[in-house]
C-alpha cells in the first residue's frame, strides 16, 4: 500500500525538485521553461512559498513516499478567506506516476483545506493540453468536473495566471467529507 506525508518546503530539496520538475514530461505540460525548473528557480520558489504561507495565501507541501523521497509538490493558493475558496496544484516526478501517489496527497491537502482552513471550494484546473492532469482530476469521486460555466470568474483568473486555455473543475466541501466519512466508516 502507497502511502505519502506532506511536508513544509524546505531548501535542502531544491536540487531534487529541480532534477524532478525539469524532465520534459513534467515540465512542458505545466508551460514552464528549462530556466523555470533550475536549481536557483526552485529555490526561489520554496523561498516565495515559504514566505506567502507566513501571510496566510498558500499552503506548500513537498510530497514524500513511503520511503520519505520527493516525488512532488502540492499547492493551495489563491486562498481567500472571505470567499472561503483556494486553487490546488500538484506535479509528481515522471519515476512516480501511476502509483497512486497524486491522489493520495490530494486528499490529504483536501481534508488539510476543508477541515483545518474551513475553506467551502478548491478548485482544481488544467492547462487544455495537459491530458494527464485532466485525466486524474476526473478520477477523483468527490470532484466536479467542468464547472467553467459556474465559476467562470475562477476559469478567467486560472487561464490569466497559466497564460493558457484551461478547464476548470472544482471540490465542494460537502462532497468531499461526505466521501471522507463514507470511506472511513468502512
Amino acid at each position: 500500500m502507497q502511502k505519502v506525508y506532506l511536508q513544509k518546503l524546505d531548501i535542502f530539496y531544491a536540487e531534487r525538485m529541480s532534477q524532478l520538475i525539469s524532465e520534459p514530461a513534467v515540465r512542458e505540460p505545466l508551460g514552464l521553461t528549462e530556466n523555470e525548473t533550475s536549481v536557483a528557480s526552485m529555490m526561489d520558489f520554496i523561498r516565495e512559498m515559504q514566505l506567502e504561507e507566513m501571510m496566510g495565501n498558500h499552503v506548500a507541501r513537498m510530497i514524500m513516499n513511503e520511503d520519505f523521497e520527493l516525488i512532488g509538490v502540492i499547492t493551495l493558493h489563491n486562498i481567500d478567506e472571505e470567499m472561503q475558496t483556494s486553487h490546488m496544484s500538484t506535479w509528481i516526478g515522471e519515476p512516480y506516476w501511476g502509483k497512486g501517489y497524486n491522489r493520495l496527497a490530494k486528499e490529504k491537502m483536501f481534508y488539510h483545506a476543508f477541515m483545518e482552513r474551513h475553506l467551502r471550494t478548491v478548485f482544481a484546473g488544467a492547462r487544455v493540453e495537459n491530458f494527464r492532469s485532466r485525466k486524474a482530476q476526473r478520477k477523483l469521486p468527490y470532484m466536479r468536473c467542468n464547472v467553467e460555466r459556474i465559476y467562470p470568474e475562477e476559469l478567467l483568473r486560472l487561464e490569466r495566471r497559466e497564460q493558457a486555455y484551461c478547464i476548470l473543475n472544482a471540490v465542494e466541501r460537502t462532497d468531499f467529507l461526505n466521501w471522507y466519512y463514507q470511506r472511513v466508516a468502512i
